[in-house]
């Protein structure tokens, strides 16, 4: 049997066992919603909270505001010193962690079985009782902004990405950074986390996913004893905060200590609204796969190791958000090539597709690699609470995770010709280039829209 074959079969055996098909929900009281998947295959547990609220929910002059207080939910509570939280989950023999992302903010422990209830009971602690002490609040944006000159002021293809993205939208709050403008951050204050944490950090707003050898009725149990007491409040108003039609192409350039040129062209692109919803969202992830979701993908084989026109490439797109979504394009040129003659060869691979289509075996490879990965991630127990919440909190259901790779398996050959054909339109489309200045070497280009952790 061919790869792709065994690929396919695998994620159909994968997908009808037990195992993956058990998730429990319930509801508690307050509106935190609680979702259980029973995995017995190691003694082990994850849990995970999940906040709907992340840095686009921020206002202008607060930029960061929501990664800070991801920070300072490590703080301390009356009851658990500053940094003391981290130290009870490893005493467990347990790891933990939390991220920020646009949509979102999460935080987990991955600890034996038996340790559940611990977990529980420090979290919904700090879910009511953070601690924003002034002090701790100065010395951990000192931090934070670090973070931001290391990751962000200092790496130029990071600065890229942030100076494009701010360029693309000019209304949506996505325009804004994760980690915050240096300004905001420097006249942020401990009354301003204080606040985010008040308005946002209440049950009604939050899922709880908690995957693993656990029985959900005894999760249930815990969750109603330790999370049940926390009152609901009401939650601030989202008006919709769309941004206007693009009218015209948009170009950006950006100067940095580098080694090479990077360009990023990135389209305004539909996103996943339901799961019965239209077509492109998912021939765009199937076009993505087949530019680069594999070894043999067309962007690298054609353009670094065939032309040589480039060192790096590759193609981005997310089609779950609760904001616009964006189809990238991105790589560096070749020593001696040109941003010019880099352009020219990503546009024309995407044209090429739009003109000549894909043939059945560069589909099932695509497919193969992408169902490949979705089994992959569901191979622990923290993978399958991250593919759980994620969804949850992006107003899908976990209910949905199959029916959405249905959708995805189902991609014609045809559809994804017919979406390289009409989705790249220029008057959506924002091109930035990085022009190197004289540094050293750089880290490897990564694509755009990563979360920030703690």
């Amino acid at each position: 049997m061919r790869k792709h074959g065994m690929i396919l079969l695998l994620a159909g055996l994968a997908l009808s066992l037990p195992a993956l098909a058990n998730p429990f929900e319930m509801v508690l009281d307050n509106g935190m919603k609680v979702v259980v998947k029973e995995d017995r295959r190691a003694p082990v547990v994850a849990h995970m909270v999940w906040y709907r609220v992340g840095s686009m929910d921020e206002v202008d002059g607060t930029s960061g505001v929501a990664h800070l207080l991801e920070h300072m939910m490590f703080k301390g509570t009356p009851k658990v010193g500053p940094g003391e939280f981290s130290k009870r989950v490893a005493a467990a023999g347990g790891r933990d962690n939390a991220f920020t992302s646009r949509d979102y903010t999460a935080y987990f422990q991955q600890v034996p079985k038996e340790k559940l209830a611990e977990m529980m009971a420090l979290e919904a602690d700090r879910m009511r009782h953070l601690n924003v002490d002034p002090k701790e609040f100065a010395q951990e944006i000192k931090v934070v902004m670090e973070e931001r000159r290391l990751r962000t002021e200092d790496d130029p293809q990071a600065l890229l990405f942030e100076q494009a993205n701010a360029v693309a939208f000019q209304a949506h709050p996505y325009r804004r950074p994760v980690i915050g403008w240096m300004n905001d951050l420097e006249n942020m204050t401990a009354a301003d986390a204080k606040a985010w944490y008040d308005r946002w950090y209440v049950p009604n707003n939050a899922i709880l996913v908690v995957s693993g050898d656990v029985d959900h009725q005894q999760v249930f149990k815990l969750a109603r004893q330790h999370y049940g007491p926390i009152k609901a409040r009401a939650l601030p108003v989202r008006k919709p905060q769309l941004e206007p039609p693009q009218k015209g192409l948009r170009r950006l350039t950006v100067k940095g200590p580098a080694e090479l040129p990077v360009l990023l062209l990135g389209w305004k692109a539909p996103k996943v609204e339901q799961v019965e919803g239209p077509v492109e969202p998912f021939a765009l992830q199937m076009l993505a796969a087949i530019l680069d979701g594999h070894d043999a993908a067309r962007l690298g084989r054609s353009l670094v190791r065939e032309q040589r026109l480039a060192t790096s490439v590759g193609a981005s797109y997310d089609a779950m958000s609760r904001g616009p979504a964006m189809f990238y394009l991105y790589g560096s040129p070749a020593p001696g090539q040109t941003p010019e003659a880099l352009e020219k060869a990503l546009r024309a691979e995407v044209e090429r597709i739009a003109r000549e289509g894909v043939d059945e075996a560069e589909l099932k490879r695509a497919k193969a690699q992408l169902i490949a990965g979705q089994i992959y991630k569901l191979d622990s127990v923290f993978g399958q609470a991250m593919e759980i919440g994620s969804m949850e909190v992006m107003g899908f259901r976990h209910q949905d995770i199959a029916a959405l790779q249905a959708r995805l398996e189902a991609v014609t050959a045809e559809q994804v010709q017919a979406v390289a054909r009409g989705a790249f339109d220029e008057d959506k489309l924002t091109i930035g280039l990085l022009e190197p200045l004289p540094a050293a070497a750089k880290p490897p280009l990564a694509a755009p829209g990563a979360a920030r952790h703690h």
